[in-house]
């Protein structure tokens, strides 16, 4: 599941949903080969090995998991869908900061360097939709505190200041005297996007936010996806400084004795003015092409007429690759990010390939690259799709979905999709669920723009519902292995992730075989 970007979330809408309700079930074909655990334990025990290296996108260890899938549906039979067979190619781009970056504090006749990643990273590329932060930055420094407005403690960080055309320096943590609830809420990367909306309109020459507490580890893992960024390749001229409305924007950690903080702090956390202190910074991109791979593949429809129509599943299959070892291991192997999603469409593909009569409508299927830098590869797809995109009538997501409480489910789309798109299509799920034995608790906590998780914009659903096909993202929720190298198939919890993936098969069929497409 990608991580949001702070400010992305802060420009992204809001909108909600009323609550579905069950609507009738087309009928179900029963496939021949059931779905089963082992079936599932094999092939992700194959593709979360450390022999597959976290299945970065821009390696080698991605395109040999691709190929890993291309081969596998081959295998069952399945037509390709690609622009090449199985493979749609996915052109895109590395960006690195260039040896000529230079960020530094002036202070009382010194220049002190910041290094990158150790000090603060810049946030230059926002995410789709979001023009780019500036490059460079030269300013006077103001320390803005915690950038809040609070009663309890009673305290407004931005008041009395003058922050238009300055280094703006903000903690983002809690002052103390804060409950621990809401120190939590403070430090969290949610929070990031609040006190941009409090100090951007103020116009400053850049904001430097620097995570505290909780949100140190939150910045280490930043940094490091900050350091291999990928986006599509673009023909476009690049934008000037002087024609990019979002200042420089740079993370980092409060610690004491930082030029970027009071003399005092943490003890004085008071909003100033940091006399006689001056910033200046020169961000250099480089940039490396390449190509990375979907892998697309369909089962073909039995009706003459609906079989031209798709009912689309989506998985991610890339992960994050190598990290600073945790216990001696440096391997995110991404089991249930989104290793499970990945094996379940397999499951789900050999399952509807082997019905002695297969459903009214094609079935496609596709793993996409690039989840993790941004949610590239399914945007790649909607936009060059190797069918007709209008004749997608459905696409079920499935991200992370093999752990935590053997009962609990998160559906995401049936009230977050604007507009009620996908309010039908959750009926559908509410009522294939209650005829699965057992049925699973749906949680609908994250179904919500609103949310402060934003999980309705972090995984590639959200590229096929702006086009307007309704959606659904399936998910079992994160836990503390998250983005880490113990995210291994030995924490798997392989019945529910048959579940979940029975469970998506059959409304997948459901869908597939109505003959109205499952529209508000």
């Amino acid at each position: 599941m990608n991580r949001p970007r702070a400010l992305w979330l802060l420009m992204a809408t809001a909108a909600c949903a009323g609550a579905p309700q069950p609507a009738p079930v087309a009928a179900v074909v029963t496939p021949t080969g059931e779905i089963s655990a082992e079936e599932l334990r094999r092939d992700l025990s194959a593709f979360a090995d450390d022999s597959m290296r976290g299945r970065e996108t821009g390696t080698e260890d991605a395109n040999r998991a691709a190929r890993f899938i291309a081969r596998r549906v081959e295998r069952l039979g399945l037509e390709p869908a690609g622009d090449s067979l199985f493979l749609q190619r996915v052109p895109l781009q590395r960006e690195s900061f260039g040896a000529e970056t230079r960020i530094t504090v002036q202070e009382g006749g010194r220049t002190i360097p910041l290094a990158l990643g150790t000090d603060v990273m810049p946030l230059v590329n926002l995410g789709a939709g979001v023009p780019p932060a500036r490059r460079s930055a030269d300013g006077e420094m103001v320390f803005a505190g915690y950038g809040v407005a609070t009663t309890k403690p009673k305290r407004d960080d931005l008041a009395g200041l003058e922050l238009e055309g300055k280094i703006v320096v903000v903690v983002n943590g809690a002052p103390a005297g804060t409950d621990s609830a809401t120190r939590t809420a403070m430090e969290g990367q949610s929070a990031v996007s609040e006190r941009l909306a409090r100090i951007l309109p103020q116009r400053p020459a850049a904001v430097i936010i620097l995570f505290t507490g909780s949100g140190s580890a939150l910045y280490e893992q930043l940094a490091l996806e900050l350091r291999r960024t990928v986006t599509t390749r673009s023909a476009a001229n690049e934008t000037p400084d002087a024609q990019r409305p979002i200042p420089m924007i740079l993370l980092g950690v409060a610690r004491a004795g930082s030029p970027l903080l009071p003399t005092g702090w943490p003890q004085d956390d008071r909003a100033q003015a940091l006399a006689r202190r001056h910033f200046a910074a020169r961000v250099v991109q480089e940039r490396s092409m390449f190509t990375a791979y979907n892998v697309a593949a369909v089962v073909r429809g039995s009706d003459p007429a609906l079989s031209r129509t798709f009912v689309a599943f989506g998985a991610h299959y890339d992960h994050i690759g190598i990290v600073p070892p945790v216990d001696g291991d440096s391997i995110a192997n991404g089991a249930d990010d989104d290793g499970s999603g990945s094996v379940a469409l397999l499951a789900i593909a050999r399952s509807v390939q082997q019905m002695p009569v297969r459903p009214k409508r094609s079935t496609l299927f596709v793993w996409h690259v690039g989840e993790e830098k941004g949610l590239l590869g399914s945007s790649w797809f909607v936009d060059h799709s190797t069918v007709p995109i209008d004749s997608i009538v459905a696409q079920l997501n499935a991200d992370m979905i093999g752990r935590n409480d053997p009962s609990l489910l998160y559906v995401v789309g049936p009230r977050a999709a604007p507009n009620d798109l996908s309010k039908r299509l959750g009926a559908i799920v509410d009522s294939v669920n209650a005829t699965e034995q057992p049925p699973f608790l749906i949680n609908r906590e994250w179904d919500s723009l609103t949310h402060p998780e934003h999980i309705y914009e972090r995984s590639d659903h959200f590229n096929y519902a702006r086009k307007g096909i309704p959606i659904v993202f399936f998910t079992t929720g994160v836990h503390p292995e998250y983005h880490k190298p113990g995210d291994e198939v030995k924490k798997i919890e392989f019945d529910k992730l048959g579940r979940v993936t029975r469970l998506m098969r059959d409304v997948g069929l459901a869908v597939a075989n109505g003959t109205k497409r499952p529209t508000r």
